[in-house]
């Protein structure tokens, strides 16, 4: 297939030459299973509308991706192979950021004509202020520590973030859905816990779309 074939038969872009990407097989399966998920109607439930904040020894274990129900959070979990010629990283995680905000929107749709918007928004705030809590502790002591001789997320840098999102909860400062998704640290020996970073960042992020 050349160049221009392949543009119009790819839903993103290739990564640029000598880049890699996500594998696109993988990418368009699960695609096809969101879509698919999407379209069936969504009953009432009384499920939490966000998570709660992590507990002190929370960790994170992502289904793979052919196995989760695909929701807001299967689609923020959702992680394929870097290959040749594969699709776009950015125009990729771009896309996933919509379908998650569509998820999640249509979750909160539903939830609010089960319990009511006033349940729903004090749902939200509960879990605002466990994260908040969490956000508030000392810096360098905000999460547990990866294990003698691992690496983990670099404790400064994790912390700069939490300083921003005390602001963004505290004193409504600018932050974006779309920043804390970027979050990105370097490792650092004895760094905190990975786990349990994400996990918050993942309850951040749910508060946010919560209350759009």
């Amino acid at each position: 297939m050349d160049a221009a074939a392949e543009a119009v038969a790819s839903p993103f872009p290739i990564a640029p030459r000598g880049q890699k990407g996500y594998d696109p097989a993988s990418v368009d399966a699960f695609l096809r299973r969101a879509r698919a998920a999407f379209e069936v109607p969504t009953e009432p439930v009384e499920d939490e509308p966000v998570e709660a904040a992590p507990a002190e020894d929370a960790s994170v274990d992502a289904a793979p991706v052919d196995d989760a129900p695909v929701d807001a959070t299967a689609v923020r979990l959702a992680s394929f192979d870097l290959v040749r010629r594969g699709y776009s990283v950015g125009a990729v995680d771009a896309a996933l950021g919509r379908i998650e905000d569509a998820f999640a929107a249509r979750q909160r749709e539903a939830v609010v004509a089960d319990v009511g918007t006033v349940e729903w928004v004090d749902r939200a705030r509960e879990t605002a202020q466990e994260v908040l809590e969490r956000l508030s502790r000392t810096p360098r002591e905000r999460f547990r520590r990866a294990g003698f001789l691992r690496f983990g997320y670099r404790i400064d840098e994790v912390d700069i973030v939490a300083d921003k999102l005390v602001g963004y909860f505290e004193r409504g400062e600018a932050i974006t859905v779309e920043q804390v998704r970027a979050a990105a640290f370097r490792m650092q020996r004895r760094g905190y816990d990975e786990a349990q970073v994400d996990a918050l960042l993942d309850a951040v992020v749910d508060v946010m779309l919560a209350v759009r």
